[in-house]
């Protein structure tokens, strides 16, 4: 339809004539009211936006070294963070002459894996980065949806 045409039908109808697909051949044109087409776009956008789900990195610090009681802290806050949903950034510190060992670290980082592996996966595996050595651990998918285990709910 030429463009004429369809604006006098606009026109006519008291209605907008809105361009949907200009990428289209030939372009795809629609009669609407261009307000409310606006309001509705504004309405879904505020809609897809609050439907987002903002990804949280927890971070963990440890050293080759740590001792087992200092572990096991450092092992309940990670389990902590991947209960609640949230992604661990886990980072082992190097000082001096631990640098020459990296292979501590990742075992350390092994054994952290396999003690948190029904809370969550690894998803970027140990890699050195300087002084550092680095892991993300992130939630499994369902573990937002299952409910948490209450203690103490035995009576005798």
């Amino acid at each position: 339809m030429r463009i004429e045409d369809a604006l006098r039908l606009a026109q006519e109808a008291d209605l907008d004539l809105v361009e949907v697909a200009p990428q289209a051949r030939p372009p795809v044109c629609k009669l609407m009211d261009f307000g409310k087409f606006k309001y509705e776009s504004a309405q879904k956008a505020r809609e897809s936006r609050r439907n987002q789900q903002l990804t949280v990195i927890k971070e963990q610090k440890l050293r080759p070294k740590i001792d087992t009681h200092d572990y096991e802290t450092k092992r309940g806050h990670v389990m902590r963070f991947l209960e609640h949903g949230n992604k661990v950034k886990v980072t082992i510190m190097f000082r001096g002459r631990e640098q020459s060992r990296p292979e501590l670290g990742f075992r350390l980082l092994q054994r952290l894996a396999e003690d948190v592996a029904d809370l969550g996966f690894v998803e970027a595996s140990p890699k050195q980065d300087g002084r550092n050595m680095i892991m993300v651990l992130a939630p499994h998918k369902s573990q937002k949806t299952r409910p948490k285990a209450s203690a103490g709910t035995d009576t005798n």
